[in-house]
């Protein structure tokens, strides 16, 4: 049986054609997976967009009635690096909606993936690098608010350091946030996680997955979490456009399931939302991003067989 894989319809929309994000390749990893026969329409659910009242248990008032009006000025919308408009305010809502669906979901089944989600530079008071709103902060949030009392890992593989994220848990002992990208990269100034490792451009397959299987279990063993909340941007990849690390298909296949199968080796529910992923061809963007949901499902199809050998090592 498959994971639970959530979309919204709101999750893309048309940006002015000079504008380098892709953001058509959310409803994009949604089609190639049916058009590849891994799943049909069904498996898809749908979230509710986040309410107001959730935006502001994580951030600031301020800026989140500064977002929902469109009167953020042009320097906090520079740095968003979005034009502002109504298509991205139910855009942004509907992720953080997605995510926090998807962490429930993850809670109830183990294993979900998020068709969007990830947006790490947020902070509390502003967003920033293509991010609204921080949708795992806002998500782990109202969980907290809904009475869940469990520890969260926070473990960000996307190529740019999560310090937004970082921020929002700074203080917060339920929550680890652990970051490895790449440290020659966006943001210039970085946040301070829980555990950060920053690695040199051009370092490659064997190199990250080495680290990645260094921290990971060790990481779960150490600090015990209920959830784990899984960034799995590809930006790492070498053809990304944003990223330098090089890794290859291959590379983020393994690490992917690498991540899945040692929170099902540990038990612990995970939750995948896709992370930054940048590139001019949206069907081999999409496709790249979807070797997640690919692995979780295999991951879970397996778990479902009675194979618990597990593929983590």
């Amino acid at each position: 049986m498959a994971p639970p894989l959530v979309f919204h319809p709101d999750y893309t929309y048309p940006l002015p054609p000079w504008h380098r994000f892709p953001m058509g390749k959310f409803g994009r990893i949604r089609e190639v997976l049916i058009e590849d026969g891994v799943v049909g329409p069904e498996a898809f659910q749908q979230p509710e967009p986040i309410a107001r009242e959730l935006l502001e248990a994580a951030h600031t008032p301020a800026y989140v009635d500064a977002v929902l009006s469109l009167s953020l000025d042009r320097r906090a919308e520079r740095r968003l690096g979005l034009p502002l408009s109504e298509a991205l305010v139910r855009r942004a809502r509907a992720a953080v909606g997605g995510t926090l669906l998807t962490l429930r979901l993850a809670l109830e089944r183990g294993l979900a993936c998020n068709m969007a989600g990830g947006s790490h530079h947020a902070h509390p008071d502003h967003g920033a690098g293509f991010c609204v709103f921080n949708d795992v902060a806002v998500a782990l949030r109202a969980l907290q608010r809904e009475g869940w009392q469990g520890r969260a890992l926070v473990f960000d593989l996307d190529v740019h350091q999560g310090d937004g994220t970082a921020a929002f848990f700074f203080d917060d002992p339920s929550v680890f946030t652990c970051s490895i990208h790449c440290e020659a990269n966006y943001p210039i100034q970085k946040g301070i996680s829980d555990l950060d490792l920053g690695l040199p451009p051009g370092t490659g397959d064997d190199a990250y997955l080495a680290l990645v299987r260094d921290v990971l279990g060790p990481l779960i063993a150490r600090h015990r979490p209920d959830l784990v909340v899984y960034n799995a941007g590809v930006d790492p990849h070498v053809d990304d456009q944003l990223g330098q690390l090089k890794l290859s298909d291959e590379g983020l296949r393994a690490r992917d399931r690498h991540v899945i199968e040692t929170c099902f080796d540990a038990s612990v529910p995970i939750a995948c939302v896709v992370g930054g992923g940048y590139g001019p061809d949206l069907d081999t963007l999409a496709r790249r991003h979807s070797i997640v949901h690919r692995t979780a499902i295999a991951a879970a199809e397996r778990r479902a067989r009675g194979d618990h050998s597990g593929l983590a090592a």
